[in-house]
């Protein structure tokens, strides 16, 4: 069915766009605000296929992270050190950014630690862990002014009531964040800004002519911008397949609140595949797409029943043994990989543009990515 726009929806919410964003997650909604500092006058509109960010933004863990020591080793092996410092440079100081974006109290930011799990089987891995601490711990310093990050824990591990783990190692500056009340905070400072957000908006493609983009939506329904940003992450391929992103899926959960929960903090186990901690006397837990990467390779927002069991039995074996439990709550959510943990910005044509790829850490690393989308869109663009 063709759905045409009425002449009032047309003059009112849909004519003379400068910039069309597509996708209202972190990097969407920060690249519109960094858009209108820039450019007072612009009209800006943020198109949204789901009622709600449909991807990462919301659907995460709530971590304000910038790397485990296992995850920069096992790193190490496809890039060099300077891109993995320049990739921990960059999602410390896009995390500072979001800070004073945001404030730390409307997002319930707390540094209370992030701390890396180590079974018996992970010696070996502990061991190279505990050999870097002071090389990891001086190039941390660098970055982010502050001394001994990193610290093995191993003498609070009886106060977890974890099973099975051997070894703690804390990160200090590590953290806990509440994603929605982050995204609400951006979409009422978007709303202040005279950014407008469309929801239900399932843009299917773009076509450059002259003087604008061309954007069909479903019901064949169009609108036109003068420029488009497209901040999908993990979805961009659905509208541009030659683009090296490749989503993938983690599948979370978070149990009804239990009396007494023994620890706070956010927690990285088996080279943070898996990703737990607590949301008050909850326990929020999600990843295991190792189990199944080809299965949990897609855009799909689904669950699968072998990795629901095997985050179940973590729960039960490892995290809270012996304590009965109740689920409130199954999602998942999409992040963009890419072949290195490398953020796609650019443009692929005069009026095209992506701000993509954010390889699971959109809440540190999406204020620069939106930052350097918005300039990347303002620099091909002169005179617009």
């Amino acid at each position: 069915m063709n759905i045409d726009w009425s002449f009032w929806e047309w003059d009112t919410f849909l004519k003379d766009q400068d910039v069309v964003i597509i996708g209202s997650g972190l990097v969407g909604l920060q690249a519109a605000l960094y858009l209108r500092q820039a450019r007072p006058g612009f009209r800006i509109t943020v198109l949204e296929r789901g009622i709600l960010p449909l991807g990462a933004s919301t659907r995460n863990a709530g971590f304000a992270c910038f790397g485990s020591m296992t995850e920069l080793l096992d790193d190490l092996k496809t890039h060099t050190e300077e891109e993995i410092w320049e990739l921990v440079d960059k999602r410390w100081k896009g995390l500072q950014k979001l800070r004073a974006l945001i404030g730390d109290s409307v997002m319930d930011l707390d540094i209370s630690g992030g701390y890396e799990l180590f079974r018996d089987q992970d010696e070996e891995s502990f061991r190279e862990c505990a050999d870097k601490i002071d090389g990891f711990n001086g190039r941390f310093r660098q970055i982010t002014g502050l001394p001994g990050i990193f610290q093995i824990w191993d003498h609070r591990l009886p106060e977890t009531g974890f099973r099975g783990i051997r070894h703690l190692i804390r990160n200090s500056a590590e953290g806990q964040v509440h994603t929605g009340k982050l995204v609400l905070a951006l979409f009422q400072k978007a709303k202040d800004a005279g950014i407008q957000v469309l929801n239900g908006a399932n843009v299917l493609k773009l076509e450059e002519e002259a003087g604008k983009v061309n954007i069909f939506l479903e019901n064949n329904q169009r609108m036109e911008a003068r420029q488009v940003l497209v901040a999908t992450n993990g979805f961009a391929a659905r509208l541009f397949p030659q683009l090296a992103v490749v989503p993938a899926r983690n599948q979370v959960l978070i149990t009804r609140e239990l009396p007494g929960l023994p620890f706070h903090g956010t927690f990285h186990y088996d080279k943070g595949y898996v990703y737990f901690r607590n949301v008050g006397n909850r326990v929020l837990l999600g990843g295991g797409r190792n189990m199944d990467f080809e299965t949990e390779q897609t855009d799909v927002l689904d669950l699968t029943e072998p990795i629901q069991n095997n985050l179940l039995r973590l729960l039960r074996e490892i995290i809270i043994p012996g304590q009965p439990f109740e689920v409130e709550r199954w999602w998942s959510g999409i992040m963009g990989l890419g072949p290195k943990k490398k953020t796609l910005i650019q443009s692929l044509s005069g009026r095209i543009h992506v701000a993509v790829r954010l390889g699971g850490m959109g809440v540190a690393i999406g204020s620069l990515v939106a930052e350097e989308g918005a300039n990347l869109l303002l620099k091909e663009n002169r005179g617009v």
